[in-house]
């Protein structure tokens, strides 16, 4: 602790994270888990981006999303779970303010910026299949770049708003965050500052970063999914629901979740469960995304194939 400016308020210069504190027989075992969480997600999503940028035949409108979404992902999943790995194998919980508001920036920035990602991505399907004759036009590669930008621009935009906000609040008395990231809502109740302002801010930005974005994907995959039931062939219909039913199924959980964390009102029940909602966006997106939308791909079954050929050639050049 040290001395505020009035000299008769301490402010708190550090937090604890409480994390998975409370469960200390499973510590080893999520240790483990996470992990293994984490070198999946690293290894599946930079295979992903490498694949996108070395194969020409990838270089399309929706690859082109996804390996931005790939990338988007690896910087996520490396900016929360290494915290919680360390904190799980050290049993060294704390984290600086100045540490806290900054793992709460970049985690913001991402998780903004994949809301509207993903909307782009389901814009694009529902062009591809609902639209194909006017496709080349209105997803040129212009387009597909400005879209791109824009996604990340408001991402950083929203965040970088609510940061600053955050970085002039004070913060004393208790300093345990029952949470294993620095979120918004367990350190806004560590503030002794007037906290209103903010919190009326990140409910509108949070609104406008996941309503509308889930909105326009969810009016997309219902187009998509109207024309797929006029495809006369029944294993046409069945491939294309398969696809259509595990992406749907992907944004639901990740855009539900964080509606229920930012948008809903803070109850008592909801409040308890929140560290459970934050794990599926936090954790079990960014593992899982990279086989729904990737490497179920044939066109992206055939570049892994094709770059795991040329290793192999490479190989037996070199023992030669």
């Amino acid at each position: 602790m040290e001395k505020g400016e009035d000299n008769n308020r301490t402010y708190t210069i550090g937090f604890k994270l409480l994390g998975f504190g409370n469960l200390p027989k499973m510590q080893i075992l999520l240790s483990l888990l996470f992990l293994v969480i984490y070198i999946i997600t690293i290894i599946g999503n930079i295979l992903i981006t490498a694949l996108v940028v070395v194969d020409q035949h990838l270089h399309t409108p929706m690859y082109f999303f996804l390996g931005n979404l790939s990338c988007l992902e690896t910087c996520y999943a490396s900016t929360i779970l290494p915290r919680i790995l360390a904190s799980l194998l050290t049993g060294d919980r704390t984290i600086s303010v100045s540490g806290c508001i900054t793992q709460f920036y970049f985690f913001g920035v991402l998780v903004a910026t994949e809301c509207y990602l993903l909307s782009m991505m389901s814009y694009d399907r529902y062009l591809a299949i609902c639209k194909p004759l006017h496709y080349a036009a209105l997803m040129s590669g212009r387009v597909c770049l400005q879209l791109a930008a824009l996604s990340w621009t408001c991402g950083f935009l929203a965040t970088t708003i609510v940061t600053c906000l955050m970085s002039q609040l004070h913060f004393c008395g208790p300093n345990e965050i029952d949470h294993f990231l620095c979120d918004f809502t367990p350190l806004i109740k560590l503030s002794c500052s007037d906290t209103n302002l903010i919190t009326l801010v990140t409910f509108i930005l949070s609104s406008i970063d996941t309503l509308p974005p889930f909105l326009l994907t969810l009016a997309s995959y219902i187009c998509i999914i109207s024309t797929i039931l006029r495809i006369p062939s029944t294993s046409g219909r069945r491939k294309a629901f398969s696809t259509c039913s595990s992406h749907l199924i992907v944004v639901t959980i990740f855009y539900g979740t964080l509606i229920i964390v930012y948008v809903l009102p803070d109850t008592d029940t909801l409040r308890d469960l929140n560290k459970v909602f934050s794990l599926f966006y936090t954790v079990l997106t960014p593992m899982i995304n990279p086989l729904i939308y990737s490497l179920r791909n044939k066109e992206v079954k055939l570049a892994l194939i094709k770059v795991i050929s040329k290793c192999r050639v490479l190989i037996e050049i070199e023992k030669k």
